[in-house]
């Protein structure tokens, strides 16, 4: 085991998972804590969540990045060609977007953060293929593992520790941070091997299309039920990301400071959302993946009402602790069963593609009714907001138990964690 991660190329998938995984909040919750810092409404902030489309359209775009040679950087090969050409671009709009101001241009650092978005989703979709061509079947696990703890570990240094840079030397600082931080990234890919290329197939673009998006949905569209299916991803997680668009308001409303959302909703949210997906886990051996799927998504659901007691309580420090840790532990719990669940829907003549439109589907809601958050809680204040979306989940529930009736999952299917 020492002699395999010795091995120079599960270095790199860490640092790539740490490129990775560094834009992510600077588009989501960090940027949400400027904005309401900057006195930006909440209707504008909920607004913000719009900017994340990229993510879940970056299909559309992945087969250039797949078949184009690079237009930079060349001589390093295509996967580490486009890498290269990505990332310092990336880090340049990441450090653009430090110099913006909210309270005077928001939609100049709207336009600047979905660059980043834009930017940040294309390195995925480079990253996710160098990491499935550079290693060997039997080191796919372990290469997994290295990009999601490096995505990870950069998720805690762009949430807790641009929060705290902000604090002591404002916001300019902690985004110059976070670009010098995709360095990490940049380096490793100067550093690590190139996949060996496969052979070239030259296929029209139309082609390439049909085979790459239209004939995988037109497999899933072949399945019983398929529409149900397609309502269920999309609605599940829609009560949870209502209420996470709007949380660094919420927090910033009650009082909290920067440090402690850094160190309670940042630090130890990461941990008891890992601690929630490793239960997850266990969880679904003991139940199977449909019993599993039910009583985590009703956990799940409840937490939000955490909010609502958090609310009632206004600035109380064991309160956050509280409502960090059961939001963040039964999100853990839920997203194991889903993934588990998600994975048994795809077809294995198109597995990989499947299962990327799948959570494609699954963060639309997130990125589109997610943007009336802000809207919803100006309206109706913060218990009676963070109440209706508790109720939010339930029509995915009630989709999830039709379909678990009728289309029940394999009694044994193997759990895979991936990032968000």
């Amino acid at each position: 085991m020492a002699a395999l991660f010795r091995d120079r190329r599960f270095v790199v998938l860490l640092a790539l998972g740490f490129s990775a995984g560094v834009p992510l909040p600077l588009t989501a919750f960090t940027l949400r804590q400027w904005f309401s810092e900057s006195g930006v409404s909440l209707t504008a902030i909920g607004l913000t969540a719009l900017i994340g489309l990229a993510y879940a359209f970056k299909f559309l775009w992945a087969p250039v990045l797949d078949q184009a040679a690079p237009p930079l950087f060349g001589w390093l090969g295509r996967r580490r060609g486009w890498l290269a050409t990505i990332q310092p671009v990336l880090a340049a709009a990441i450090l653009a977007l430090g110099f913006t101001d909210p309270a005077t241009a928001a939609e100049v650092t709207v336009m600047v953060a979905v660059l980043v978005a834009f930017l940040s989703a294309s390195q995925d979709v480079v990253v996710d293929a160098y990491r499935i061509e550079v290693l060997e079947e039997q080191n796919q696990g372990y290469g997994l593992a290295c990009y999601i703890w490096g995505y990870r570990a950069a998720l805690l240094a762009a949430n807790a520790g641009a929060l705290a840079i902000a604090e002591f030397a404002g916001w300019t600082a902690a985004f110059a941070y976070c670009a010098a931080l995709v360095g990490i990234g940049f380096a490793a890919v100067l550093l690590g091997p190139e996949p060996e290329a496969p052979p070239v197939v030259v296929l029209p673009w139309g082609a390439r299309l049909k085979l790459a998006v239209v004939d995988p949905f037109v497999d899933f569209t072949r399945r019983r039920y398929w529409v149900a299916i397609l309502a269920f991803v999309a609605l599940f997680k829609l009560g949870e990301a209502l209420a996470g668009i709007m949380t660094a308001p919420f927090y910033r409303e009650l009082g909290f400071s920067r440090l402690e959302v850094a160190a309670v909703g940042s630090v130890f949210g990461l941990f008891m959302t890992l601690a929630g997906a490793l239960a997850g886990g266990w969880v679904v051996a003991k139940l199977g993946t449909a019993r599993a799927l039910v009583v985590t998504g009703v956990l799940q659901m409840l937490s939000n009402l955490m909010y609502v007691a958090l609310a009632h309580a206004g600035y109380s420090l064991p309160m956050l602790w509280l409502q960090v840790g059961v939001e963040n532990f039964t999100d853990g719990l839920a997203d194991a069963a889903f993934v588990t669940y998600l994975s048994a829907l795809t077809s294995r003549t198109f597995t990989a593609t499947q299962y990327a439109l799948l959570s494609s589907l699954a963060a639309v809601p997130l990125r589109t009714l997610g943007a009336g958050s802000g809207w919803l809680a100006e309206g109706l204040g913060w218990p009676w907001f963070f109440g209706l979306t508790t109720l939010a989940a339930l029509p995915a529930m009630v989709i999830m138990l039709f379909l678990l009736k009728r289309l029940p999952p394999p009694p044994a299917t193997a759990v895979k964690e991936v990032p968000a």
